[in-house]
């Protein structure tokens, strides 16, 4: 018997109790209540997802975004338009590879941006509020486990126990 096997045994399936299911759910919860809140600056979670990974510095293009958010580049590039149409981004041909566009937030895409993470709080707070700072920080150790492997769940624990 596989460790596969071992954690989800055949013949016991059921999809609400679903690990793939009860993840989707979670995410689709939290995604619905961000975008009720971005309504207000009338942009969507996805499009405000964006705004985020640019102004953190670590993407730059829409490919990057693409691969980081699961989101095809059709639809990526539909947002890029939004969000350059609204005056959020800019496109920016690279210097010395003109085949590429980087996008970087305008001063009003800055200045939105800098509010979203007190946004993205106080709706992770709201849905979490039954949650005790240990389950939380154990959620989180198992999602990066998931994501990443163990050795990011090793690492983490380590750096917390320094």
């Amino acid at each position: 018997m596989n460790k596969f096997e071992k954690n989800f045994p055949s013949g016991s399936w059921c999809v609400e109790e679903s690990v793939g299911y009860l993840l989707a759910r979670a995410r689709t919860k939290l995604a619905k209540a961000v975008d009720i809140d971005l309504a207000q600056h009338d942009i969507t979670h996805a499009q405000g997802s964006m705004l985020l990974m640019l102004n953190s510095g670590n993407y730059s293009t829409a490919a990057e975004l693409s691969r980081e958010l699961y989101i095809d580049s059709a639809s990526i590039t539909r947002m890029v338009d939004r969000l350059e149409k609204r005056g959020l981004i800019q496109r920016m041909p690279r210097g010395d590879d003109r085949r590429v566009i980087n996008l970087r937030l305008t001063e009003e895409g800055v200045a939105l941006a800098d509010k979203l993470p007190d946004l993205y709080v106080g709706v992770l707070n709201e849905n979490f509020a039954e949650f005790s700072g240990a389950e939380v920080d154990t959620l989180r150790t198992l999602l990066r486990k998931l994501l990443y492997g163990a050795e990011a769940s090793s690492k983490e624990l380590k750096n917390r126990s320094e």
